[in-house]
């Protein structure tokens, strides 16, 4: 079955990512912001190496990171799913750009029984969905489920910071709530393009879309925003350009401040209403949730989050539902 509820109905089937990245030869400023300063000053060191080939250690140690993670899933009774590993044709067809198998919430993402390819806007990022369709040919054909990908961007001119008109839509920025779906706006990621495709997509199916105005260094919308649990989010409220959604306003909020939003705070991953994934770095968040009646798993994830993304960017769920 392919079906997504809400962001902490049960997670029963996910696919977690795997761990392979190739640093862009030529650097623009809109691929770096989504590393960690420390990151960031690395890369400019290591340009169109593979991020295993110029730091072996910090690779074994993001795959120990990774495994971990699928532990602690398996132990709460969730599927895991693998992508396959970039072949060295998908590596060498990104040329100068780079290429990315790292986080596979952006490159697809499930609403209701609808499977979605998105549009990504990082060039080095485009290709992200192809060790992804082995796992669509044996879990979602065979599925009474929509299979459908997002227009391809238009190709922009080299000197073009946006990177065109896209469309642009990725799974960082879609959150769902049963119909209502949030769709984060940076400049980053998702575009209104991308986000219009997607309602005129969803709306014969009873969703209503809410495009959710970000400031312009937060990546994607979960990156600002986790809900945990019905009428439970964590949130950084400065992150977001117009306030919190109206839907979400009257919510208990746990609240998280910008640097630790830019560090990943807000993008842990519930397992259901009852349990909750999240770094032990932000263990006086996780004391928080705590004390609403959650629990509280930690897996320590910092070369995950040295990359720009955390556990929810790491996992894109097939089935979650009551």
């Amino acid at each position: 079955m392919i079906f997504v509820e809400s962001e902490f109905a049960p997670l029963r089937t996910v696919v977690l990512a795997e761990s392979e990245f190739g640093m862009p030869k030529v650097q623009r400023e809109e691929d770096l912001k989504f590393l960690t300063p420390e990151a960031r000053t690395d890369l400019h060191t290591k340009t169109g190496m593979d991020y295993g080939d110029a730091y072996p250690e910090k690779q074994q140690a993001w795959i120990k990171e990774r495994d971990a993670f699928k532990t602690v899933l398996l132990e709460h009774g969730v599927e895991v799913l693998r992508p396959r590993r970039l072949t060295a044709a998908e590596k060498k067809a990104g040329g100068d750009d780079g290429y990315a198998n790292f986080f596979s919430r952006d490159p697809f993402f499930t609403v209701g029984n609808l499977v979605i390819e998105g549009s990504m806007r990082l060039l080095h990022r485009r290709m992200e969905v192809l060790p992804v369709r082995d796992i669509m040919l044996e879990r979602v054909y065979p599925e009474t489920c929509t299979y459908v990908a997002a227009p391809r961007a238009e190709v922009a001119a080299a000197n073009d910071v946006t990177l065109g008109p896209g469309p642009f839509i990725e799974g960082g920025d879609v959150l769902v709530l049963d119909k209502h779906i949030f769709v984060g706006s940076s400049g980053l990621a998702s575009n209104a393009l991308g986000a219009r495709w997607l309602e005129k997509l969803l709306q014969p199916y009873g969703y209503t879309l809410e495009i959710v105005p970000l400031q312009p260094d937060i990546l994607h919308l979960d990156c600002a925003l986790g809900l945990i649990k019905d009428g439970l989010m964590v949130v950084c409220e400065a992150a977001f350009k117009d306030g919190i959604p109206e839907k979400l306003r009257s919510w208990d909020r746990i609240d998280v401040t910008y640097k630790e939003t830019t560090n990943l705070a807000t993008n842990g991953l519930p397992l259901s209403p009852e349990v909750y994934v999240t770094d032990p770095v932000f263990r006086h968040i996780g004391d928080q949730i705590a004390s609403r009646g959650v629990k509280v798993e930690y897996v320590d994830f910092q070369i995950t989050r040295s990359l720009g993304g955390s556990f929810r960017c790491s996992t894109q769920p097939l089935l979650r539902k009551s």
